[in-house]
């Protein structure tokens, strides 16, 4: 069978959204495909701003993230392969899902990363700063 990760990241993104809420997402940085700006990285993770107001051109697809977003003003091509995602939340009070940093099966990408969108020059992906959150990183 499929990995069901990328499936419940669109399910929890949807909640959360729906809930208007701000979705978070925690990323291993340190995952092969993981193509972030690397002044975004703390301690080989990176949290980023999943709210429609902060992407453009977001594909939550069955083996890749990607979108654009602004950092410092920059506008960023950002990919991400599903299983580097460690947890998918609401910014404003913790609630979502964290995965197993460590589930490889089916989950690999198979091919390589989706051609960048075009920027978006009305987007401001820049993220806010980070609200306390219940969630954590157990190894």
């Amino acid at each position: 069978m499929t990995s069901n990760r990328p499936y419940l990241l669109r399910a929890i993104y949807d909640w959360i959204s729906d809930n208007n809420l701000t979705p978070y997402m925690l990323v291993d940085a340190t995952r092969s495909g993981v193509r972030v700006p690397t002044h975004v990285i703390k301690n080989g993770q990176v949290v980023l701003n999943m709210a429609m107001r902060a992407v453009a051109n977001l594909d939550l697809g069955n083996e890749w993230i990607s979108f654009q977003a602004r950092f410092s003003g920059v506008s960023h091509s950002i990919q991400i392969p599903i299983p580097a995602v460690l947890a998918l939340y609401a910014q404003e009070n913790g609630q979502g899902m964290m995965f197993p940093a460590d589930e490889d099966g089916g989950d690999t990408p198979s091919d390589n990363p989706p051609s960048p969108p075009a920027p978006d020059p009305t987007t401001d992906g820049d993220k806010p700063k980070r609200g306390g959150s219940h969630l954590r990183v157990v190894k």
